[in-house]
């Protein structure tokens, strides 16, 4: 039986509940003195404990989805994903400054010439007024050729999330050093951060009325710092954007309302429209038009479909927008291309995301311009 069973389930409460009452049960006898009868109330106490947290576990799966397998509990699911094409189808004042370094995880790591470098950095935007810390890796190939402009993709956590958290356990610097060396994809920079730029509220990359300017600070003011700084090809074709869960969500829909900026993005396991709640509150002011322009079905069913390269991903078992991703690719169409990673199983998690991550950046390196 899976790990999402009701079953499963169902079986580990009932089990509870019978090592609940063994134990009231039992109690009486195992009350007396003596080494058997303290490794007794040992035992049954550690069972019913035990049963209980598994039980608890189970429960919270099956309400939230972060694992869909064994396999996927344990890191043993490791099989990339694949990329179908559905072509045609269905500081404060603006600017940056650098905080620091950081050592990349791969072969000669500590030379830049050799294995790249990260660098941490402060960015301010002048338009929005948002200042926030970011995580740049530049590949190698930066410092070997200094007169030759890269890709870029920023690259974002989900809610709350952490930007550490991107080099550290997803690897995406390791990843992209990888593919480069073996010839699967061409270097570019990327721009590591979370999308919480105003925490601790959630405001899902979107210009609040009278609150944070998420939206023209990663579309706008980020662009136009980074591109201040370092040496990145202009246009929208050579600017992607790749995110999970809510910055997956931010990423689609930085391309489909902000195309001028980004020309590509990759949205893992990403919402379609944003929720309303305790950490968002009213993002919009109020204002339905607001709400729809931000929801992408909406637009893909209402608005123009701007000329932008998108690639969305679910599992079949496991992640819950797999049904809402399936009608993502057929309203998108005309200059919209989309294509997907659907894997057989796989929940709401970084194991998950890590199968997905290297397909995808070997996608958005094909579509970024070199």
């Amino acid at each position: 039986m899976g790990l999402t069973s009701k079953k499963v389930l169902l079986a580990a409460a009932l089990l509870a509940l019978a090592l609940f009452a063994a134990t009231v049960w039992l109690w009486p006898r195992l009350a007396r003195r003596g080494p058997l009868a303290v490794l007794g109330r040992v035992g049954v106490l550690l069972g019913t404990q035990l049963a209980l947290v598994a039980a608890l576990g189970l429960a919270a799966n099956y309400s939230f989805g972060f694992y869909a397998s064994w396999a996927d509990l344990f890191g043993m699911e490791t099989t990339p994903g694949v990329v179908v094409d559905h072509a045609g189808g269905s500081p404060a004042e603006g600017g940056m400054r650098v905080l620091g370094t950081v050592h990349v995880n791969v072969a000669g790591g500590t030379v830049p010439r050799v294995g790249g470098q990260i660098q941490k950095i402060a960015v301010g935007g002048g338009t929005s007024g948002i200042t926030t810390t970011a995580y740049v890796y530049l590949p190698p190939q930066y410092f070997r050729e200094p007169h030759r402009r890269f890709p870029a993709a920023v690259v974002l956590t989900g809610y709350p999330g952490t930007a550490e958290a991107l080099y550290k356990k997803l690897k995406y610097p390791t990843v992209a050093a990888g593919q480069v060396r073996r010839g699967t994809a061409r270097p570019m920079i990327l721009v590591m951060m979370r999308p919480t730029v105003a925490p601790p509220r959630d405001t899902e990359c979107t210009d609040v009325p009278g609150g944070p300017q998420t939206e023209t600070f990663f579309a706008h003011d980020l662009p136009k710092a980074l591109s201040a700084r370092y040496r990145i090809g202009a246009g929208p074709a050579s600017w992607g954007i790749i995110g999970d869960s809510t910055g997956g969500y931010c990423a689609l829909k930085l391309a489909l309302r902000d195309p001028g900026s980004y020309g590509s993005a990759v949205g893992l396991s990403a919402d379609y429209g944003a929720p309303k709640d305790a950490t968002t509150g009213d993002l919009y002011g109020g204002s339905t038009a607001r709400r729809a322009s931000n929801d992408l079905m909406w637009r893909l069913a209402h608005l123009p479909h701007p000329a932008v390269n998108l690639l969305v991903t679910s599992s079949r078992q496991g992640e819950r927008n797999y049904r809402a991703t399936l009608r993502f690719i057929a309203a998108a169409g005309g200059p919209t291309h989309v294509s997907s990673i659907i894997l057989p199983s796989g929940g709401h998690n970084f194991t998950t995301w890590a199968r997905e991550i290297p397909p995808a950046l070997e996608w958005l390196s094909a579509h970024l311009a070199p």
